[in-house]
């Protein structure tokens, strides 16, 4: 069965001419040569990136994750590539109604009838990993249950080990290949790929975010009935909302449009700078709007977060990018060690403020802080900048909120809604509020090991011989003695230099 999936996965390769991205030169450019000579009949009238998207979408929801994954490696391909890897959509058929009912007696242990009061076994929404239905809990309450498509981990894990194999051809064959780092993305995807395919896991990112947002004055998210989830199930409160790119549906419930793609932006700063925990798959199908304008999230398979560093890293930089004051990003990059140490902060100032100056000249509406990112990640490859998985994830999102924003609003302006998010931020890092909050978290530490110190210097003076002990004390009276006689000579020099100044007081005052 793999080695029949192995041959399928090489016709759909030359079917779309991904030949094409093998070098024309070096040990396997005969190969590209040969590709072309004995498929001279193919017609190949879209774009190679096209082809490549169209290609993962043919061989089924394991590469078309795996594309989703590329589309926010930046450091790894070109423009082109990543443009058209971000269209991939992995809408597919739902499964049949009898492997639903299988899938929900598996999961619980009994018929799915004595777990829920009513359950509709018809899909609302169904995607490559799992699938989505309304049910009514025992209690009555309204949800909505997402359950993991019963053959997909077995799918996946084959073909991850054919990734595995395709990853080691191309690291050996091609020349840029060990540059690619394939071997490592494929690890990176194999991680992500099966921690989605657990529903505990992602029911915590949503109890996460939720408790994060618990006043739910911009973001309400859904709550878990952690009593109905499963590995393989999760159910979660079900919302009345509209999906975000229903402009029409919005304007009929009078929900103020500008308004909601502002909140959108503070959501974000707000998730990545207070909470460094942000939800890293914001694209209109996740995203709802409340009937009361208030934005709703679902689906948190996949977030992203930063530590204190990669905070301090981005808010500097946003704020001199505000600014415009290239010299201050260049600077935070090599003190944040993104870029080699020893990099010339000229040089490197000076291909940032190339990069940002054609797009600070254009009018706000036509600013795309996502894509001046992602064109700083370009600049940042050529000064060997080793870009940090969490930061693409982190740009990734970025250009996903500013896209919606966009839509809502053409004329968003995100610099006066993240400024304040930074700058509070960065009050509270810094300053006395900084050294309370710090003293407070340490405190009980402190306690603890305070009255012990006492305890722990008996316990190892115990452990010392006698001749150590005496060793010590002798070389601790030496040392003792060399600082008196260094008092001494001080004593002896500041008296002679109060000396001399009266008597040259004294010799002004005469005159």
């Amino acid at each position: 069965m793999r080695i029949l999936r192995f041959f399928k996965i090489f016709y759909v390769i030359f079917a779309y001419g991904l030949d094409e991205f093998l070098p024309t030169g070096g040990r396997i450019g005969w190969l590209r040569a040969l590709c072309r000579l004995l498929l001279f009949w193919r017609a190949l009238p879209r774009p190679r990136a096209e082809r490549l998207r169209i290609a993962l979408e043919r061989l089924g929801p394991t590469f078309v994750k795996f594309g989703q994954l590329l589309s926010v490696r930046p450091d790894l391909f070109p423009a082109d590539i990543i443009a058209e890897l971000t269209k991939l959509q992995d809408r597919v058929p739902p499964i049949s109604e009898s492997e639903v009912i299988e899938a929900l007696n598996a999961a619980y242990g009994e018929p799915y009838t004595q777990v829920f009061r009513e359950f509709n076994v018809a899909p609302v929404a169904s995607a490559s990993i799992a699938q989505v239905h309304f049910a009514l809990l025992r209690d009555g309450k309204e949800a909505a249950v997402k359950i993991v498509r019963p053959t997909i981990e077995h799918a996946i894990k084959n073909d991850i080990a054919l990734l595995k194999i395709l990853a080691t051809l191309v690291e050996k064959l091609l020349p840029d290949g060990r540059r690619l780092r394939p071997r490592e993305v494929v690890r990176e995807f194999e991680t992500t790929i099966l921690d989605e395919l657990d529903m505990i896991r992602e029911g915590a990112n949503g109890s996460q975010l939720r408790r994060n947002f618990a006043d739910g004055k911009l973001l309400y998210v859904p709550e878990i009935f952690w009593d109905y989830c499963r590995k393989k199930v999760l159910v979660m409160e079900r919302i009345d909302a509209i999906p975000v790119n229903d402009v029409e549906q919005l304007r009929k419930h009078n929900i103020d449009i500008k308004r909601l793609s502002r909140d959108g932006v503070e959501i974000f700063f707000t998730q990545v700078f207070r909470d460094a925990f942000f939800h890293a798959d914001m694209h209109p199908g996740n995203i709802f709007v409340l009937r009361d304008g208030r934005y709703s999230g679902i689906d948190f398979g996949i977030m992203g977060s930063l530590s204190g560093r990669d905070k301090q890293y981005l808010a500097q930089n946003f704020m001199a990018f505000f600014d415009r004051d290239y010299g201050r990003v260049a600077r935070a990059h090599v003190e944040a060690g993104w870029v080699p140490k020893d990099t010339r902060v000229d040089e490197f100032e000076g291909a940032i403020r190339s990069v940002c100056e054609p797009i600070f000249g254009k009018p706000i509406k036509d600013i795309s802080f996502g894509n001046l990112l992602l064109r700083l990640f370009d600049v940042s490859r050529r000064f060997k900048m080793e870009i940090q998985p969490q930061l693409v994830l982190l740009q990734k999102t970025l250009l996903q909120i500013e896209g919606l924003g966009r839509q809502l609003d053409p004329d968003l302006d995100i610099v006066p809604i993240a400024k304040p998010v930074l700058k509070k931020w960065m009050r509270d890092q810094i300053g006395w509020r900084a050294l309370v909050r710090n003293i407070k978290e340490e405190a009980p530490l402190w306690a603890t090991i305070l009255p012990q110190l006492p305890r722990l210097a008996r316990s190892y003076l115990d452990r010392q011989s006698p001749s150590a002990l005496e060793t010590y004390f002798n070389k601790l009276e030496s040392e003792h003695r060399k600082l008196k006689r260094w008092i001494y000579v001080l004593v002896a020099l500041l008296g002679a230099t109060i000396v001399l100044q009266l008597g040259r007081w004294i010799l002004i005052g005469s005159l």
